[in-house]
This record gives C-alpha cells, sequence and structure tokens, in this order.
C-alpha cells in the first residue's frame, strides 16, 4: 500500500536541495504546451458562453470557469518562459456582448452552456491525471496536482448546478439479468 506521508516528504525534500533541475523532458513540454492551447481556447469558449446566457448561476460559473482558466494560463507561460520553452499560439479574448441579441439559431440553451462547463472539468481532470503520470520532476508534477484539484472542485459544483437544475445527464440505470426486482 501507498504510504502519502513518505511520497509528500520525498517531494518536499526533492524541492528543497540545491541540485540544479534536469531539463524538462519533451513530454513535459508536450503536456504544458498543448494543455495552455487548449485552455486558451477554453477560456474563449466561455467567454462566448458567458455571452450567450442571462441565467445568473450559469453565468456565475461560467466566470469562474474563466478566472480559473486565466490563473492556469498565467502559471503555465511563466513557467514555460522560465524553462526557456517557446509558448504555442493563443486565441484572443472575445468581448462582452449582449446574450439577448444571440441570433437563436446560433445560440445554445442553458442546458447545453452547463454541459459544456462540465466536459471542460471532465477533459481537465483527464489531462491532469495524465500529465501527473507522465512528469519526472517533482515542481512540475505539483503544478499538475494543484490544477487537478481546481479541476475536481470546481468539477463538483458544477455536478451541484447540473443536478439542482435538471441539467445533468444520465444515463439509463442497468438492471443485471435475475436481480430481484424491487
Amino acid at each position: 500500500m501507498p504510504d502519502l506521508l513518505e511520497a509528500v516528504k520525498n517531494i518536499v525534500q526533492s524541492l528543497m536541495d540545491d541540485e540544479p533541475k534536469p531539463p524538462l523532458h519533451v513530454g513535459e513540454v508536450m503536456s504544458f504546451w498543448s494543455f495552455l492551447s487548449e485552455i486558451a481556447d477554453e477560456q474563449v469558449h466561455s467567454e462566448a458562453g458567458i455571452n450567450s446566457t442571462t441565467d445568473p448561476e450559469l453565468r456565475k460559473a461560467y466566470q469562474e470557469t474563466i478566472t480559473m482558466l486565466k490563473s492556469q494560463k498565467e502559471i503555465m507561460i511563466a513557467f514555460l518562459r522560465s524553462e526557456g520553452v517557446p509558448l504555442p499560439p493563443l486565441s484572443e479574448s472575445k468581448p462582452i456582448s449582449d446574450p439577448n441579441k444571440v441570433p437563436p439559431g446560433v445560440k445554445l440553451t442553458d442546458d447545453e452552456l452547463a454541459n459544456s462547463i462540465g466536459i471542460k472539468m471532465y477533459l481537465g481532470v483527464s489531462y491532469c491525471a495524465a500529465a501527473i503520470n507522465e512528469c519526472g520532476r517533482n515542481d512540475v508534477g505539483l503544478i499538475w496536482v494543484e490544477f487537478l484539484e481546481e479541476y475536481m472542485t470546481f468539477g463538483s459544483n458544477m455536478k451541484a448546478l447540473l443536478k439542482r437544475r435538471g441539467w445533468l445527464k444520465v444515463p439509463p440505470l442497468y438492471y443485471p439479468p435475475g436481480l430481484p426486482s424491487q
């Protein structure tokens, strides 16, 4: 059984030693580079989402998403620059617009918008977990752990909103053959 306290102790010791850190390996660079590119696009999609709804809870969720993505983007940009890694081209922010003026053929429903946030959180959790597995440097792993915690926390709050509003998409229940009926 893995010992969590021992793992934390090892990470802290490795961060406190004076030995120079090795350069990032190509997997670490690719994870940061790809994720930075993706969250810049997700920020733009979230800005479009906030421009498409008048629902106060959904607007708040989108604003929190944008705040989280901007923060992660800043952390990654600073880290990649400090490591000498060129940045990917990043999407430009969207201006604020009136949600009531979005044409009906373009405007997504609140249900669709809310579920798109849920998908972003799911993908963020999956990506962070994979990046943690691939990294060799503990400082890199800690960045991904921080992002993972943010996605898991925000995702659980978003799931509560989806349930409360009746927007959560749940597959049909499965009753195995031979199971006594209730």
